[in-house]
């Protein structure tokens, strides 16, 4: 639902909610530029400004990627001025990221960025292949163009951050917005969007009169963040309120009104749709798994059996070990692992919880430690630390019984915290390596934030959300925020 109307703010609105944006990126940019900016162009400047901050930083990818691949580009391309046909992708696919609403891309989840940006250098390729079939000589340039079209791709996530995070620093980053909707919710929205910037919402508590804090009468959006039953009457006023108003889907973090946002386009809200479990996905999924897996086995074995001998040389006896995890409609899985911590561990956190009742709520609140007795020292914690000790499940992977992405397989006494109706959507969907609350939250994340996190994956799975979570796990694993 995206509704366009004039802004203004009445008072029957300020009455339906407390909060509001206050951040006037227009006169905070003006202001550090030194700017005099007539009133009617004060609205659409900051979005200008940044969507070209955004396009300059994918020309920069583009130019790392011309420049990563110019010693690889076959000899005998220089009467064909591979340069220009270059220039000509890069340029199709910016036309294309903007016909997908990526400049500047607000109000869209990351996964649907990655999904966006891919479709279109796919496109792009294709009209690629078409010129080289057409034109003389243009097979010689075919592969370049694709190699540069996915070197670009793989660049551009950096460039775009620092592009958004440069406009976010100068104050012209988001939009303003006004949140609508039960007042227990309101705080812990604008909390969410505040510490989530990238979405491009910009809201603040509300001055007792709301009018004041809409700044030159800009256009403004409206979010309702509750049961449309409760606004039904007052949406026909809000459209002519606000220059969008947006019923808002969950997030990853926090369960709003039910809408999901792989049923709305990738997107924060707006548009509703009946989903469905795709059969064709779930075997591109299996294929895709079985192509990483088995080379990633091949390549990793040596590393493993170097840490296998570490950990015997510490605590000598077997050095994997298999724990009996819910699977896919409930089936047992044996998930493998290497070992982390002492053959005697359980041993060791039962004469703990005795000796310390603050590591026994810890332990209810978390199913784990921050100083944990049981595991081995420096192998034990480099491994966990790192997640390699997860690595053996790549056997668990190639025999099909949990994929790259998916919930994490839980022992039994961690499941038992979950309500029933959480435990029977787990079993649902095939246990994965890796998940949202791992790369989102890890190890700190309570029951009651990894079943929101295990729930919002479940609802919106998709294999753009698959990838971007895969891609996400390795500087997630890389800062070592904790064990997954």
């Amino acid at each position: 639902m995206s509704l366009f109307a004039p802004s203004a703010i009445t008072p029957d609105l300020r009455k339906a909610n407390p909060f509001v944006a206050n951040s006037a990126p227009t006169a905070e940019f003006s202001k550090r530029a030194g700017l005099k900016i007539p009133v009617p162009f004060r609205g659409s400047l900051p979005r200008l400004a940044t969507s070209s901050f955004l396009v300059a930083g994918d020309i920069a990818s583009y130019v790392i990627a011309y420049l990563l691949l110019l010693p690889f580009l076959p000899h005998g391309l220089e009467n064909m001025v591979p340069e220009r046909a270059f220039a000509v992708a890069a340029l199709a696919a910016i036309v294309l990221y903007a016909s997908n609403a990526l400049y500047p891309g607000y109000r869209l989840h990351d996964h649907e960025h990655l999904r966006r940006r891919t479709t279109a250098s796919f496109k792009v390729s294709i009209i690629a292949a078409l010129g080289a079939i057409l034109l003389p000589e243009g097979l010689g340039l075919l592969l370049p163009i694709i190699g540069f079209l996915g070197l670009g791709l793989v660049v551009q996530p950096l460039m775009r951050g620092a592009a958004r995070g440069l406009s976010w620093r100068l104050g012209i980053w988001g939009e303003l917005a006004v949140i609508i909707g039960a007042r227990n919710r309101i705080p812990a929205l604008t909390a969410y969007f505040s510490e989530h910037w990238h979405y491009g919402i910009r809201p603040e508590s509300s001055s007792p009169d709301m009018s004041e804090v809409l700044p030159d009468g800009g256009p403004s959006i409206a979010l309702i963040a509750d049961d449309t039953g409760s606004f039904i009457t007052e949406l026909a006023t809000m459209r002519r309120q606000f220059a969008e108003v947006i019923l808002l889907s969950d997030t990853p973090n926090l369960k709003i009104t039910g809408l999901r946002p792989a049923d709305v386009g990738g997107e924060i809200g707006i548009r509703l749709a009946i989903g469905g479990r795709s059969a064709g996905s779930n075997l591109v999924r299996r294929v895709l798994d079985l192509a990483i897996a088995i080379p990633a086995t091949l390549v990793l074995m040596p590393c493993v059996l170097v840490a296998a001998a570490a950990i015997y040389a510490i605590d000598p006896g077997p050095v994997f070990f298999r724990h009996a995890r819910e699977g896919l409609s409930g089936k047992p899985v044996r998930v493998l692992k290497l070992r982390t911590m002492y053959r005697d561990a359980e041993q060791r956190l039962e004469s703990l919880f005795r000796d310390n009742p603050a590591a026994q709520t810890e332990w209810s609140n978390h199913f784990k430690l921050r100083q944990d007795p049981r595991i081995l020292p420096v192998i034990g914690h480099v491994l966990r630390s790192s997640s390699f000790d997860e690595l053996p499940q790549l056997v668990n992977i190639i025999a099909g019984e949990m994929s790259f992405v998916g919930p994490r397989p839980f022992p039994e006494y961690h499941l038992s915290a979950m309500d029933g109706e959480f435990r029977d959507k787990r079993r649902s969907v095939t246990p994965g390596l890796t998940g949202l609350w791992q790369i989102s939250e890890r190890s700190n994340a309570d029951i009651e934030l990894q079943q929101q996190l295990d729930e919002f994956y479940i609802d919106n799975r998709s294999l753009w959300f698959d990838w971007h979570i895969l891609l996400s796990t390795i500087p997630a694993v890389l800062k070592g925020r904790g064990a997954c």
